[in-house]
């Protein structure tokens, strides 16, 4: 690269950070609310939030580095357009196309970062974060169990413990289930512990009885006195085997292979695994494509002192539509396995309108009628 290279570069990717950090910080604050009273509310520690917010960084910064690129590329462009920076540069015989080489390196480098996001490291983040989520979900101590009141995990769930042990033993459990229309069961033992069970915990309750009353005319009471009896608490908390894996959880080979297997496991279909897919390729495309549509459409107007307001307008409302097509790509994508390439339509018409537009800006302008010869 060129020392001009370099320089506009150098604009380019300090704006782009400075960007970067403002979007992902508002972004991340106006999820971290949300995951914060989520997490506290369940009884989770500092440390656990803090790791959730970790994990959902990944997917925030990609987000926000297409805008964050294009925003950069704008206010640069118009500050060096101010400066009359440009302005000597195309006195001197650069041409629009040559100008925009370092947008194009600036580009790359964007698209780089992206592809590592959307098809490695959100990836890995968001299959690490729903195994932590069925930790916690699992984990049934930690998010209900505390002695001396009554707690209510789940809706006609009532559950009461006296103490528990330093041991995690469960002294004087009372746990009434109103969730069945035709009868209600109570359930008192002296004693019961939490184990580990495939699908969720389970409730080993020991010395104790179940009483049934029926709900009906007659008002039956049954008893039912058990020296152990277990109780699967996947009604209770929630079971992991109806769970179904995301698909920002897969790898994009995976996604673009789209296997049965790999359907059945998502509960996808085959088109939506090949949008997602193409998706994230697409996604990193347009992150080259913002800032050469960016550039294309502040080069043109010329030098003024009050800015590129204008061009700056036409290049926010040429972005919108960017995305707007890039939204009924994936939409049309997803109704059919063979529309795949429909979701590369926005980076494409993206550089093509760049192209296009550098073309117009090259050209030289006529002058008016009546101007001095």
């Amino acid at each position: 690269m060129s020392r001009f290279d370099r320089y506009l570069l150098s604009q380019f990717l300090a704006l782009f950070g400075f960007f970067s950090l403002v979007l992902v910080a508002v972004y991340w604050v106006n999820r971290a609310v949300g995951l914060f009273d989520q997490l506290i509310g369940d009884g989770q520690s500092a440390i656990v939030f803090v790791e959730f917010s970790l994990l959902t960084l990944p997917n925030v910064i990609r987000l926000v580095l297409p805008v964050s690129a294009f925003a950069a590329c704008l206010y640069a462009v118009n500050r060096l357009m101010q400066e009359s920076e440009l302005v000597v540069m195309q006195a001197t015989g650069f041409s629009a196309f040559r100008l925009a080489r370092p947008v194009l390196f600036f580009g790359i480098c964007v698209f780089s970062m992206q592809m590592v996001l959307t098809n490695l490291l959100v990836p890995m983040s968001q299959a690490r974060l729903s195994e932590r989520s069925a930790e916690i979900a699992g984990n049934i101590t930690s998010r209900f169990l505390n002695e001396g009141r009554f707690m209510h995990p789940a809706d006609g769930i009532t559950l009461y413990i006296r103490e528990i042990s330093q041991l995690g033993e469960l002294n004087d459990i009372f746990l009434a289930d109103d969730r069945a229309e035709s009868e209600r069961v109570i359930y008192t033992a002296r004693q019961a512990l939490i184990v580990r069970g495939e699908t969720a915990p389970k409730l080993v309750m020991l010395d104790g009885m179940a009483q049934r009353m029926s709900r009906d005319g007659h008002r039956r009471l049954s008893l039912t006195r058990f020296a152990d009896f277990t109780l699967d608490m996947a009604g209770i908390i929630g079971g992991k085997d109806g769970r179904l894996k995301s698909l920002r959880e897969v790898s994009t080979l995976a996604l673009l292979a789209a296997p049965p297997a790999l359907q059945e496991e998502t509960g996808a279909s085959r088109a939506a695994l090949l949008e997602e897919g193409h998706g994230r390729i697409a996604t990193a495309l347009l992150g080259l494509a913002a800032p050469l549509l960016g550039f294309a459409a502040l080069m043109l107007g010329g030098y003024s002192r009050f800015g590129l307001w204008r061009q700056i307008g036409i290049a926010v409302l040429l972005i919108i539509g960017l995305q707007l097509i890039n939204t009924a790509g994936s939409g049309a994508a997803l109704k059919a396995d063979n529309r795949w390439p429909l979701v590369y339509a926005a980076p494409l018409v993206g550089v093509i309108l760049a192209t296009v537009l550098l073309w117009v800006a090259g050209r030289p302008r006529r002058r008016p009628k009546g101007a001095a010869a």
